[in-house]
């Protein structure tokens, strides 16, 4: 049987800058990391996974930098990790 976690790489929730002019997320500097909530579904997935002898994927959209988010999920003992995005960037951004 097969597990798949949807796992979103988010700004570190402990860093995040809002820009007072534009009101918009400040990107640039701050670390990114798992969504936390996310975790708590991949460790799960992996108990499973050590009691039953699972298979777990982890799935992620999102630009070339999600890649390390996937490689953190394989380190964590994910067997699988399938990255999603289009040549247009993510939703139709250039």
């Amino acid at each position: 049987m097969q597990i798949v976690v949807c796992i979103k790489q988010v700004p570190d929730t402990t860093q995040v800058q809002i820009d007072p002019v534009t009101n918009t997320l400040v990107r640039e500097g701050i670390p990114f990391i798992i969504n936390p909530y996310d975790t708590h579904a991949l460790e799960e997935s992996l108990r499973l996974k050590d009691s039953h002898g699972l298979t777990v994927t982890a799935i992620s959209m999102g630009p070339r930098n999600v890649e390390a988010t996937l490689r953190k999920a394989l380190a964590l003992g994910v067997d699988r990790a399938v990255m999603l995005s289009d040549r247009k960037g993510i939703w139709g951004q250039a």
